[in-house]
This record gives C-alpha cells, sequence and structure tokens, in this order.
C-alpha cells in the first residue's frame, strides 16, 4: 500500500452501525435547534440550565453552578452529581458517556471529548470511550480530557493539560501528554 492509501478515505466515510445517538431523532433536532443555543447562550442563570439539561435527559445533581457559554453534545449521556460547577465555555463533547462525581469543577473552557476517529483506517472509523471524574476533582482552565479518560478523586488537572488515560486519586498531573507533578 502506498502512503496515501493508508490515508483516510473521507468520501467513503460512514458513521458506524454499532453507534447510536443515543435518542430519537425528534429530540436530537429539538436539542440541536432549541436546547443547545439556549444551553450556550450568553444569560445568566443556573437553575434554567439545570432544568433545561433535564428536560432533555440529563441527571443533575443538587448545587452547583453552570455557567454561560456551556456546550453539552448529547444532554441524555450526561450525569452530574451534586454542587458540580461548570465554567464558562465548557464543551462536553459527549458521544459516549460523560459522569462527574460530587463536588467535581470544570473550569472556563475545558474541552471533555469522547469521540474520535482512528487516523490508520482508510474507513475513518468513529471510537468512543466514556469520561468519568470522580468526586471532588478539578479539571482546571482549557485541559483537554481523551476519550476513555479517568480522573480519579481529588485530583488536579492543572491549565492546559491534556488528559488521556487514568488520572490517580489526589495527583496533580500537568502539561502535553499531562504527567504527574505532584499531590494534592
Amino acid at each position: 500500500m502506498t502512503d496515501v492509501e493508508l490515508r483516510q478515505n473521507l468520501a467513503g466515510y460512514q458513521l458506524s452501525p454499532h453507534w447510536h445517538p443515543g435518542a430519537p431523532r425528534w429530540r436530537q433536532a429539538l436539542w440541536l435547534l432549541l436546547g443547545q443555543p439556549l444551553l450556550g447562550s450568553f444569560l445568566p442563570g443556573t437553575l434554567w440550565r439545570k432544568a433545561l439539561l433535564r428536560a432533555f435527559g440529563a441527571r443533575l445533581g443538587r448545587g452547583g453552578r453552570l455557567k454561560p457559554h456551556l456546550r453539552v453534545k448529547f444532554p441524555w449521556r450526561l450525569e452530574v452529581g451534586d454542587h458540580c460547577w461548570l465554567g464558562e465555555e465548557v464543551w462536553i463533547d459527549n458521544l459516549a458517556p460523560v459522569s462527574l462525581g460530587d463536588r467535581v469543577c470544570l473550569s472556563q473552557s475545558a474541552y471533555l471529548c469522547t469521540g474520535n476517529h482512528d487516523f490508520r483506517s482508510p474507513g475513518f472509523d468513529l471510537r468512543t470511550l466514556p469520561i468519568r471524574i470522580d468526586d471532588d476533582a478539578w479539571i482546571a482552565a482549557r485541559a483537554v480530557l481523551a476519550p476513555g479518560t479517568h480522573v480519579g478523586s481529588g485530583a488536579v488537572v492543572a491549565l492546559g493539560a491534556v488528559v488521556k488515560g487514568v488520572v490517580a486519586p489526589s495527583t496533580l498531573v500537568a502539561g502535553n501528554p499531562a504527567q504527574s507533578v505532584g499531590r494534592r
């Protein structure tokens, strides 16, 4: 095979028959046309954002803060514990489930990515894996979590860090790729 044959063939891309958005088309359309624009608006307020997400199937705990410009791909694949803070411009790109424990903080512009494409496959196959963030963890501003990431209880993902895999409880990770730089 030549180098060109090994690259992705976007003209022939087909969504995997094994993946489904997890909701009927009418709910997806309503979310896309109404829910997502409202959630991501500049208007302040946590209570109405929580009500909107719940109306579309998100499971949200008590208390917490949801800031303006929040983006959630599929609310029906989101579980948020008690007293969590989701900062401005947080993007939860949840093609697979995302689960946040209690008292989790996602700071400004954090990006949680549960799906990616296989660059080795000419079919550019979609790969999805869930993300789990345990109690009392803090994902700092502009940090990126890759598909399949699990952040342990009390861990801190530093400003701009890029994480793939497991972050041990109470560990501070930083950099790209993220590496342990201390303990909380």
